[in-house]
């Protein structure tokens, strides 16, 4: 498992935080407990950690408004959402507010430090990723990507985009052309448990559109394919299917 070993836990009942302490610790992991969402917040922002536990169900600031608060943050933190709700739209909630994964109570140990282990490792792909010395990828005039610092740029101008927002508009821009179906999207930057969370797809898709293209209504980069899915012109304007998958209007910045 990646060295990685800050945890923090924010979970308001002591038996069920001091239960998930001691399944991680076992990891070998340092833990931090919150049992509000003010306080979770609080040391979320004082601290670095390399995971969050997230109840869904807080009193005061719940699961989904201190995602939100952290996601707010430059500094990119994953998060596991807990919740003894089943309903599929809190998951999609959830989803929505950028967390990585979301598990439903009652769930066994083995399932919990499977996915923290499956979180570590997609954390240690991104930074070996960051450690090969990407290249900045321009898209003509309008858009620059330094992956190194996850920094976006539109027309010059800084662009603040969370973690899942980002994975989707760095896909399409390696990928012009490629029309993606919303099942596929979910494959590749949500991975296989959220294959059923299409709507969250969608949500993410508006509001990464709404902050690269002047016009969201009439797209010039992110467009969608009815019926299909969604596709990135790298020309950044409405091309022909055959100038759409070239790479026109992509290029590489020398290191």
């Amino acid at each position: 498992m990646s060295t990685r070993c800050n945890v923090l836990i924010v979970e308001e009942a002591p038996e069920v935080a001091g239960a998930l302490r001691r399944q991680i610790e076992a990891l070998g992991c340092h833990v931090e407990v919150a049992l509000s969402g003010d306080v979770g917040v609080s040391l979320a922002q004082e601290k670095t950690f390399d995971l969050i536990i997230l109840d869904i169900m807080l009193s005061g600031s719940d699961g989904l408004e201190v995602c939100r608060r952290v996601r707010a943050r430059r500094a990119y933190t994953p998060v596991l959402m807990v919740s003894a709700r089943t309903n599929d739209i809190d998951r999609v909630c959830g989803l929505e507010m950028d967390a990585e994964d979301y598990m439903t109570r009652p769930y066994s140990a083995g399932e919990l430090v499977a996915r923290v282990r499956s979180l570590f490792r997609c954390v240690d792909a991104l930074c070996e990723q960051v450690g090969k010395g990407c290249r900045v990828l321009r898209v003509g005039d309008a858009l620059t990507i330094d992956p190194e610092s996850r920094e976006v740029r539109v027309r010059g101008t800084p662009v603040v985009l969370t973690h899942k927002e980002y994975e989707l508009l760095l896909l399409f821009v390696r990928n012009p052309g490629r029309v993606y179906s919303r099942a596929e999207l979910l494959e590749a930057v949500w991975g296989d448990s959220h294959d059923t969370y299409e709507h969250a797809v969608e949500c993410h898709i508006n509001r990464l559109r709404a902050k690269i293209d002047r016009d969201p209504s009439k797209p010039k980069l992110l467009h969608t394919v009815w019926g299909v899915g969604y596709k990135f012109s790298a020309a950044g304007n409405r091309s022909s299917p055959e100038r759409s998958r070239s790479r026109a209007g992509l290029r590489q910045s020398e290191p």
